[in-house]
C-alpha cells in the first residue's frame, strides 16, 4: 500500500470507529456509584460537602445555613495511553489485523474510572474526607442540638487479624451519590501521522493515543458504609439499620435508604444469597429478596 495523506486520513477513520465501538460496548460500574461532575480548573474545592441540605417549616424569619468549615479539594490528574504503528504495518495492509486493539484502547478508556474508583473506595479506610476523618470511620463528628456526637460508618473487625474483605452498602439515589468523578477533559483519541512528525521522520513510527484529564474523590459519607465483618446476615442487617437510622442535627431522619451492595468476587456468593435469594435455607420467606442490588467487582480483592 502506498502511504499518502488520502490513506492516513482513512486509517484515522477506521482507527477512530474501532475506537469508539470499544467506548460503547463498554459496561463500567462507575456511573452506578459516583456522580460525574465537570471540572473548570486544575482541581475542585468542595466546601459545601459539609452541609446535607433538609427543609424546616418556615416560621418567621428564614434561617440561613452558613456552610460549614470545611475543605476538600479534588486535583485533576492526567492519563494517557498510546498505540505506535510502524510503516510496515500500514504497507502490508496490517490494519484490518490491528484493530481489535484499537478497540480495546476505546475500551480500556471507558473503564479507566472504574480502576480510579475502587482504587479510591479501598483507600477509604485510610484516607479522609472532608470533615477531616477518613472517608469510613468510627469517628464522624456530627452536630446535634445536644452537641457534637461521633458516628460510625465502618463495622470494624473485633480484632485486625479478623478482618475479611470489606463489603459496602450505598445510597446512590440521590442527585449527588457517595463519590465524585471529577471531568476536566474527556477521553478522545489523538494522531500523530504527518510525515514532518518527528516520530516519524526519527523512528517511521505513527503513533495513536488517547488521553485525558479527571479524578475521583469522595462525597458525603452518609451515603456510604462500609464492614471488615463476615459478610453474613445478621452482619448485613446489622449495618443496613445504622446507617438508615441516620437523623438531622434537628433529629429528623435523614432519609438514606441503601440500594446497592457492593462486594469483591470472593463475597458474590454470600451477596446474592442475602439481597437476592427468594428463599432461605430453611425454606422461610427472606425479607430482604430485593431490599437492593448486588455490584460484583473484581477490584475489590
Amino acid at each position: 500500500m502506498i502511504i499518502n495523506a488520502g490513506v492516513l486520513s482513512a486509517i484515522y477513520t477506521n482507527v477512530r470507529a474501532l475506537f469508539n465501538k470499544g467506548m460503547e460496548t463498554a459496561k463500567p460500574e462507575w456511573p452506578n456509584l459516583a456522580t460525574k461532575v465537570t471540572s473548570i480548573s486544575s482541581e475542585e474545592n468542595y466546601a459545601w460537602l459539609g452541609q446535607f441540605p433538609r427543609l424546616r417549616e418556615w416560621l418567621g424569619e428564614r434561617q440561613v445555613s452558613s456552610l460549614k468549615a470545611h475543605s476538600y479539594a479534588i486535583k485533576n490528574r492526567k492519563f494517557e495511553s498510546t498505540i505506535s504503528l510502524k510503516r510496515e504495518d500500514i504497507e502490508d495492509d496490517r490494519i484490518g489485523v490491528m484493530g481489535p486493539l484499537f478497540q480495546e484502547m476505546g475500551n480500556a478508556a471507558a473503564a479507566h474510572p472504574d480502576e480510579l474508583l475502587f482504587e479510591l473506595i479501598r483507600s477509604g479506610f485510610s484516607t479522609p474526607c472532608y470533615d477531616g476523618q477518613y472517608f469510613f470511620d468510627a469517628d464522624h463528628p456530627v452536630a446535634t442540638k445536644a452537641g457534637v456526637v461521633s458516628v460510625a460508618n465502618y463495622q470494624a473487625p473485633t480484632t485486625e487479624p479478623e478482618a475479611k474483605p470489606a463489603w459496602f452498602l450505598l445510597d446512590t439515589t440521590r442527585p449527588l451519590k457517595p463519590f465524585i468523578m471529577q471531568e476536566r477533559r474527556p477521553y478522545a483519541l489523538k494522531k500523530l501521522t504527518n510525515e514532518s512528525d518527528e516520530n516519524v521522520f526519527m523512528r517511521d513510527e505513527f503513533l495513536y493515543g488517547v488521553d485525558a484529564r479527571l479524578n475521583v474523590g469522595f462525597a458525603f459519607w452518609q451515603q456510604a458504609f462500609a464492614s471488615k465483618r463476615e459478610l453474613t446476615t445478621a452482619n448485613f442487617n446489622a449495618l443496613y439499620a445504622t446507617m438508615t437510622a441516620q437523623k438531622t442535627d434537628e433529629g429528623r431522619p435523614l432519609g438514606i435508604k441503601p440500594n446497592i451492595l457492593l462486594v469483591g468476587s470472593s463475597n458474590r456468593e454470600a451477596a446474592f444469597y442475602i439481597a437476592q435469594a427468594e428463599r432461605l435455607e430453611n425454606g422461610a420467606s427472606n425479607p430482604n429478596y430485593g431490599l437492593l442490588d448486588v455490584i460484583v467487582t473484581p477490584h475489590l480483592d
